[in-house]
């Protein structure tokens, strides 16, 4: 049985899709505090619990007979971390400390870890590679480096095997429509871009366009939420053959603009979206961009997801929103 945490947020429920396709038996951690219950697939098991809880993590680690562990529980918005980062070093640091922990008193030796780009900060060179700097510049960053900080110990110590993935910007949605991206409140760039076209008084941010790029406004990789479960699979498959633990990017190697971004999104749509230019955010890279050659040396990994199939199955997902 494969342990998801945080499978009813938007990239872990598409995870635990993927793994019920390939016939395995899932089970999902969630407070459903950031998560949906309507995202939690009908044909895993599922636990209303949060990590924070080491005793209850512990009873459900004997109950459940776990062989590894794909962990994405965690807050992830950078300007609340910023605001309130309390609750990010005790949510995120001292919940994956137990999980962690949960694992070696258990003899579970397998997990993959959602880390995230940001743990690089501003970046020296770019596309960016795994030999980058960490130097990460807000507080859910440096708990995300922490994290990692805690499985290199943990394995060097105790011999747990882990992979930390470390993705760019995670975008589109099941290409059924069963499920997708929500969250509250909304910051990534494609829903904003649809909820500007979908509703009246939603006027979509752009902010800045006076960088170094081809049309001045910033430019992120874009990754299909579908080959990062891909890329969580396959890593599990690589550490369960006993391969040594690793951090890897999960990026496309391509960059998009906000203005890509935006025209595609009204060239799937039919509609113009509404959009107003405002100063810089502190702190933007003008480019951000994976190096992604290690992910497809070593789990023989490779996106498949088009900025435009993206976009589109996005699209198909938020014209008919269920949660």
């Amino acid at each position: 049985m494969i342990l998801v945490t945080g499978g009813a947020g938007y990239i872990g429920s598409h995870t635990v899709k993927k793994l019920i396709e390939k016939g395995n038996e899932v089970l999902i951690i969630d407070n459903l505090s950031r998560g949906f219950r309507e995202a939690v697939h009908p044909e895993a098991v599922f636990e209303n619990a949060d990590i924070l809880d080491s005793g209850l993590l512990m009873k459900i680690f004997k109950k459940y007979k776990i062989d590894s562990v794909i962990h994405f529980a965690a807050f992830a918005y950078v300007g609340e971390s910023v605001v309130n980062p309390e609750i990010y070093y005790k949510n995120n640091v001292v919940g994956s400390y137990n999980l962690i922990n949960a694992l070696k008193e258990s003899s579970i030796n397998n997990i993959v870890f959602s880390s995230t780009c940001s743990v690089y900060g501003n970046p020296l060179q770019v596309p960016i590679s795994e030999n980058e700097p960490l130097k990460p510049i807000n507080p859910y960053a440096r708990t995300k480096l922490m994290i990692e900080n805690i499985l290199s110990d943990f394995s060097n110590a105790y011999g747990i095997r882990y992979v930390a993935l470390r993705y760019f910007n995670a975008a589109g949605c099941s290409e059924d429509g069963t499920i997708g991206e929500s969250h509250n409140p909304e910051t990534h760039l494609i829903p904003l871009v649809m909820h500007s076209i979908m509703y009246n008084d939603k006027i979509l941010k752009v902010f800045g366009n006076d960088y170094d790029t081809r049309d001045g406004t910033c430019i992120r990789d874009y990754i299909h939420v579908n080959d990062l479960a891909d890329a969580h699979i396959k890593a599990l498959d690589y550490i369960n053959t006993g391969q040594a633990s690793t951090a890897i990017n999960l990026g496309t190697g391509e960059g998009n603009s906000v203005m890509d971004i935006i025209r595609i999104t009204e060239e799937v749509t039919g509609m113009n979206a509404k959009y107003e230019i405002v100063p810089r955010r502190e702190g933007d890279p003008a480019i951000l961009v994976a190096d992604n050659k290690k992910a497809e040396e070593i789990l023989g990994w490779q996106p498949e997801y088009s900025l435009k199939r993206i976009i589109e199955s996005a699209w198909n997902w938020h014209k008919n929103k269920k949660y």
